[in-house]
């Protein structure tokens, strides 16, 4: 075996496992990786941490393994969110990666009153946080919620969270002493056509917002998304 294979197992994890991978899994194995009976590749889920297990044969297209022992114990991460509108599928799909391998736990998709595309295909997205997680070397993937509606969202955000709005107007952003590891961050990136002056308003008078600016200039969505995510995800896993 010529590197490491990660894959996400959705089932409990345990030391004498004997299962079956998926199908895409099988042949991404045996046809992608070239792994063959008898070696080894890891095995992780957000619940039991990451595992070595062993390849014990390859039966009508199925690799069936056997799990060995725990190589990495689950940790606590950061519990930074996500919430935006959705933009187009190409630029979309870079942003969900990006922002998976920087440390996104649940992303939370909205409907704006300027929002141009107005659905989420869950399935695309699941898949392609997954398979971005498995590449950074991350156990946990992060949690896709069902589209909402930008008041609904600001209604029922936790109170004991923080939403980082990100704000072109604003002049400050100092976030080291008010963030917290434990609870909800969510980063709130508006939608191409930018927030209505009455969904700023909204957002701005909601007691958890604190707003911050990335950049003098005008940045796309995707990008003020991967942007902010790098530094929240900077400033809370060194606090």
């Amino acid at each position: 075996m010529t590197s490491k294979a990660r894959l996400f197992y959705s089932k409990e994890l345990k030391s004498g496992l004997i299962s079956k991978l998926s199908k895409s899994q099988s042949h991404y194995i045996s046809n992608v990786m070239r792994i063959n009976p008898g070696d080894k590749i890891y095995l992780f889920n957000s619940s039991n941490g990451e595992w070595d297990t062993r390849i014990l044969s390859n039966n009508q297209g199925l690799i069936e393994f056997e799990v060995e022992k725990l190589s990495r114990p689950q940790k606590e991460e950061i519990n930074l969110w996500l919430a935006f509108s959705p933009i187009k599928k190409i630029p979309q799909d870079m942003m969900l990666q990006k922002t998976t391998e920087l440390g996104i736990q649940k992303f939370v998709p909205l409907i704006c009153e300027r929002s141009i595309v107005r659905e989420v295909n869950i399935e695309r997205a699941e898949k392609i946080v997954t398979e971005a997680s498995e590449q950074s070397n991350r156990i946990s993937v992060p949690q896709i919620l069902k589209i909402k509606t930008l008041e609904d969202f600001l209604k029922n955000f936790p109170e004991n969270g923080n939403i980082i709005f990100c704000d072109i107007n604003c002049q400050s952003n100092n976030l080291k002493n008010i963030l917290s590891k434990k609870n909800p961050t969510c980063i709130l990136i508006g939608p191409e056509g930018d927030f209505s002056e009455k969904e700023r308003q909204l957002i701005v008078d909601h007691k958890k917002t604190i707003s911050i600016s990335l950049a003098k200039n005008i940045l796309r969505a995707e990008t003020a998304a991967v942007a902010a995510t790098t530094i929240l995800s900077y400033i809370l896993n060194f606090k």
